[in-house]
């Protein structure tokens, strides 16, 4: 399911606050703040088309093997959607195969729109979502939900973490 237009404007709204960010930490932040606002990448036009366009597919059907919002998404096949209509790259395979694509980078320095891959079904690279920034991630996570928007510090998550990796230049 597609978000109404209003909502659609509301979340690229916030979207667009949350990906563009601040350039300084707010007033009396401690100098590890500084130091991780100073590591991350700002976010690309590129960049934030993706974030965008996951956006936009919040609260879509999830599927196995799915690869379009109409039938459901799993996660790789979110991914691709993404990435084919934001900025009409394809991508092909599962979260495995993705992870084996473009160039591993810290996590302090993840970007909206890069990879974040987890292990959540026992082997590598089981789960992958998309990097929003704030660490936050999108992704379609199992035929019990839909796609939503999580925190890379969530404890399920953070604990099944395994690489991110950027397709972005």
């Amino acid at each position: 399911m597609i978000a109404p237009p209003f909502r659609l404007l509301a979340l690229t709204l916030s979207a667009a606050a949350l990906i563009a960010g601040c350039g300084t930490p707010p007033p009396g932040a401690p100098a590890s703040d500084t130091r991780a606002l100073a590591s991350q990448r700002p976010a690309s036009p590129e960049a934030q088309d993706i974030a965008l366009t996951a956006l936009s597919l919040l609260r879509t059907g999830y599927r196995f093997g799915g690869k379009n919002p109409e039938a459901g998404l799993d996660c790789s096949g979110f991914v691709t959607y993404v990435y084919q209509l934001a900025l009409g790259r394809q991508l092909a395979g599962n979260a495995a195969s993705l992870a084996r694509q473009g160039k591993e980078i810290p996590r302090q320095q993840l970007q909206a729109g890069d990879l974040v891959f987890f292990n959540t079904l026992g082997r590598p690279y089981s789960h992958v979502g998309i990097y929003l920034g704030s660490d936050e991630f999108i992704h379609a996570p199992n035929s019990r939900g839909t796609v939503r928007v999580d925190k890379l510090t969530n404890a399920y998550y953070a604990s099944r973490f395994e690489t991110a990796r950027t397709l972005l230049d």
